[in-house]
Formats: structure tokens, sequence, C-alpha cells
């Protein structure tokens, strides 16, 4: 199992280094990344979530695997209140003290999860990512988000406002939700339509990885002074969030895969849109990005570790 796990983080790893080399040579700059996620985020990703649904599961399985949502809510609930303990015994900085809360009990999900269980568990994984999905989205653009906001001086933003349930309703979950609403209903899309989304939905995993590496590139490590805190958040992403699932997860009788690909989302890296928000809010915008780049990296070494174990 350690083997077959290392095999698929090693193809991964050769789609980041090549999105870091692509980076080096000037090829992909910060406008390229902003094209790439656009195009994920908005076109290959919904499609890809549309086609996998439609493509895979029955009325009977949607409604089973659904009751298996409270897991990853619980435990990045649970999660969230040791960031913020941990935050107070830390003593982490006022300026980015929501910062480090929100990368403590927030991962990756789509860009690096998704691909991640794809290579390491198949298509079948995908419905079990999307409900850890949901989940991680939610906390993120509630709680993670108005953390974030504390730390700058700009006004904190109201996670019950518009401007959050938008980002919630992300287009990768609403092409989620979409899909499901055609299986419940059943619903047959023309094969045109399925074909479509069947190639937009396969550049996802490449993209992604390019994103991923030439993010890495990009981040300028040499302006953010090592710490503690970097520590912590390391803790927090790869081993607190995921015994978490494997504590919790037994006690509500989830299938094994399920089980496999929460504990695999619950150890990915820090969520990419942190640094963003970090800028967007005067938080520490140097740290979140470094902690991007290296959460990235550890994951590289975790994710075998934690199938050995599985």
């Amino acid at each position: 199992m350690f083997f077959a796990a290392d095999q698929s983080v090693l193809s991964i790893m050769i789609m980041i280094i090549i999105g870091y080399f692509l980076a080096y040579k000037k090829l992909i700059d910060e406008k390229a990344i902003s094209l790439i996620t656009t195009i994920v985020i908005n076109i290959s990703l919904p499609m890809m979530m549309l086609n996998t649904i439609v493509s895979n599961f029955t009325k009977k399985m949607l409604i089973d695997d659904s009751r298996g949502l409270i897991v990853p809510f619980l435990t990045i609930g649970c999660c969230f209140i040791i960031a913020k303990l941990f935050s107070k015994i830390v003593k982490v900085k006022n300026n980015r003290r929501g910062l480090f809360v929100s990368m403590f009990f927030n991962s990756n999900t789509i860009f690096m999860g998704l691909p991640v269980n794809l290579a390491l568990f198949g298509e079948k994984s995908v419905p079990y990512v999307l409900l850890y999905y949901i989940a991680n989205t939610t906390f993120f653009w509630t709680l993670g988000v108005y953390e974030i906001t504390k730390d700058g001086n700009k006004k904190t933003l109201n996670f019950f406002s518009m401007e959050i349930i938008k980002k919630i309703l992300s287009p990768p979950l609403i092409g989620f939700i979409v899909g499901i609403l055609l299986v419940l209903l059943n619903i047959k899309l023309p094969l045109f339509i399925m074909d479509t989304s069947k190639s937009l939905g396969s550049i996802t995993t490449p993209l992604s990885m390019f994103f991923i590496g030439a993010s890495i590139y990009l981040v300028d490590l040499k302006s953010v002074k090592f710490t503690l805190d970097i520590v912590w958040v390391l803790i927090g992403r790869f081993v607190i969030s995921p015994i978490l699932v494997i504590l919790i997860a037994p006690v509500f009788h989830i299938p094994h895969l399920m089980e496999s690909v929460f504990v695999i989302q619950a150890a990915m890296p820090v969520m990419a849109n942190s640094a963003i928000i970090a800028r967007a809010y005067n938080s520490d915008y140097d740290f979140a990005s470094l902690m991007i780049a290296i959460s990235t990296v550890g994951t590289l070494i975790v994710i075998p570790i934690l199938m050995a174990l599985l």
C-alpha cells in the first residue's frame, strides 16, 4: 500500500515540478496563474463534478452517501476550536492570529485534494471528496474568512453577508449540486453534453498541479522569517486534523473508502485562497504564501505515510 501511494504521489509531484519549471522559465507568471485559476474554478472543475456525479451515481447511492457529511462538519468544527485554543497558547501575533486559525483548520480540498484522491483511490472517491469539500468550503468562507478579517485594520466581514454566500456557492459546488439534482430527478443529459463535460473536466488535475508548482516558485521565501507559528500550522494540517477524522469517523460507521478519503482530505495543505484573503484584509500575506508553499511540499511526504496507515 505504501509503494502504491508513493507511486501516485510521485505522479502528482512530476506535474507540480513541471509547473515549477514553467514558472522558472517565465512561461507561467502571475497572469497565467490567474488564468489557470479562472479556467479550473469556473469551467473544468464544475464540468468534472457534473460528469462524475451523473456518470457514477444512482439516486440510492447519493442518499446513502450524504449521511457521511456529518463527519467532515464535526471534525473540521473540532479542529477550529483547537486552532483557536492554540492561537492563544502559542501567543500568535495579532496581525496573523486569525490567519493562523484559518490555515490550521481548513485544507486545500480541490486544487490538491481532488487530484490526490483521484490518483490514490480513483473516480469512486470523487463524491466523498466533494462531501468534505462542502464542509471545508462552508467553514472557510464563513469562520475562516471571518477570522482573517480580524487581523487587519479593514472592516470585519459579516459571515452572514451575501458576499460570503456567493463564495460558498462557487461554480464547482454549483456543478456538484446540478449533478445531484439530475441524478435525483432521473434526468439524462444528451451524449454530446456528457462528452464535452468529460473532456473539459479531464484538464482539471494537470492544470491544478501546474498552478501549485508555479505558485511555489513565485513565493518569496526569503522575505519571511521562520517561526514556531509555521510548525504549529503544519501540526494542525498534518497531525491534528487527520487524527480527528480517524477518531471520529468510526463512530458513524461510514464506508471505509469514505473514511480514507476524509483522512486524506483532512491532511491536505493550507487553502490556496488564504493568501488572497490575507492580502485583501491586511493580514500577514507573506506568512500565508509561505505556509501554502511549505504545506504543499509537506503533503508529498505525509500522504504516503497516511496511506500506509489506512
